[in-house]
């Protein structure tokens, strides 16, 4: 949690503050078509006039060697500096459909219909759920429709009863609860008929 709060704040300062954009979301993606082996996000921003955008990131990391201020040191040192650069960018406007392929499936691939589509492979089926959230509530916000979605859980994508939009932490308490009683169960002596 702590280094995607780190991560936020620096791909904030570098690539959306500068362009008077907002990031919202994001979330890493694995690119199959990448020989520089940097990592890749996709991000989704809003900016001060309320356009919201999608766009894939990538970083990538480098060492440059730091100079020694002795003469006598032997000592090698190097910096490690992250360098991000959008290498694709949409409108959220022109986002026609978004389709998780398989609902019932622990899918992280998801396809992005644009005038081409786009597939994306996120890191976990979280991380897709979590962004397609962020995706639905910025368009309803700012796009003033709704997103077409196919072939997702919606128990996952609209908030209910319940699940009132607090992300996957109420998905793991259900999970968690469902154990604690598996283990209550199992804890329990059975009576045995002699």
């Amino acid at each position: 949690m702590v280094m995607s709060s780190l991560l936020r704040e620096e791909m904030q300062r570098v690539l959306f503050r500068p362009e008077k954009q907002r990031l919202v979301e994001f979330i890493e993606i694995e690119e199959p078509r990448d020989e520089t082996h940097g990592r890749h996000f996709i991000c989704v921003s809003v900016s001060k006039n309320k356009v919201v955008q999608l766009c894939i990131v990538r970083c990538q990391i480098t060492q440059t060697p730091l100079k020694s201020g002795s003469k006598k040191s032997h000592t090698k040192r190097s910096s490690i500096q992250e360098c991000y650069r959008r290498t694709e960018v949409w409108p959220l406007q022109d986002l026609t459909l978004v389709d998780g392929r398989d609902p019932d499936v622990d899918d992280p691939c998801f396809l992005l219909h644009f005038d081409k589509v786009r597939t994306v492979t996120a890191v976990s089926c979280s991380a897709k759920y979590s962004f397609v959230r962020a995706l639905v509530v910025l368009s309803d916000q700012h796009c003033q429709k709704s997103l077409n979605l196919r072939n997702f859980d919606w128990a996952y994508i609209k908030p209910t009863a319940f699940y009132s939009n607090r992300g996957d932490c109420v998905v793991l308490t259900q999970i968690c609860f469902y154990a604690f009683n598996l283990v209550c169960l199992s804890m329990c002596p059975v009576p045995m008929d002699v």
